[in-house]
């Protein structure tokens, strides 16, 4: 027959209720009644430095530096490679003409000095244009193969005449040109060649300039 239960016995099993329940969920009462921290909002996304966060914002950026930066430059300063290559050819190829037809000691030298400069710049300037994928010309223009078409019909004075004009006429451009490039080229490697060529072109001009004359009093003397 069970034992009816009496109020000391319930209040010793409350009290092991509680003490076992203290034992086992010490968390539960540590925390209880603590309301839930607020959530951390989580950081945006990283981005590399000197990006924008939006995409679109650094699309039109990379559009706008083609468009109004890099591009410009590189097109005027690969003009300035082809026309100097191009007139290059041109002085080397009137040169190895001269240099065979000339009459005078003078303009043979000159002629000489032309192919062996205009060489040495020319190599230079293809050494470039293939580090920079730029393709040269290899045939001269319309313009210079018309008038050394027109030199080799000449001969005696009348070519060394006609061969000193066309050389002053061409430097005089020509230094024009590298003026500029030197001044205001955006490619450093193009602007230093044209920097270091001027020089040398500066001084053809000077030596044509003083050889023409002489020519002038030898026809006019031999008359």
């Amino acid at each position: 027959m069970n034992r009816p239960f009496t109020g000391n016995n319930d209040l010793r099993v409350l009290r092991r209720v509680i003490c076992v329940a203290a034992i086992l969920f010490p968390v539960s009462y540590a925390t209880f009644g603590q309301t839930a921290p607020a959530p951390t909002p989580s950081p945006a996304a990283s981005t590399p430095s000197g990006q924008s966060a939006d995409p679109r914002r650094d699309e039109q950026s990379r559009k706008g530096a083609t468009e109004a930066g890099p591009g410009t430059s590189q097109t005027s300063d690969q003009h300035f490679m082809k026309e100097a290559a191009q007139g290059g050819m041109a002085e080397v190829e009137l040169g190895q003409l001269a240099a065979e037809k000339a009459s005078s000691a003078e303009v043979k030298e000159f002629a000489q000095r032309m192919v062996k400069d205009h060489s040495q710049a020319n190599d230079q300037l293809k050494q470039i244009a293939s580090q920079k994928g730029v393709t040269l010309p290899n045939s001269l223009s319309a313009k210079d193969q018309a008038t050394k078409n027109k030199l080799s019909k000449l001969s005696g004075d009348a070519f060394d005449q006609a061969y000193m004009s066309d050389m002053r006429k061409d430097h005089k451009a020509d230094i024009a040109v590298f003026q500029k490039e030197s001044a205001s080229g955006k490619d450093p490697d193009v602007k230093q060649f044209a920097s270091q060529t001027l020089p040398t072109l500066k001084d053809h001009l000077k030596q044509a300039e003083s050889v023409s004359p002489k020519l002038t009093s030898s026809t006019t003397g031999s008359k």
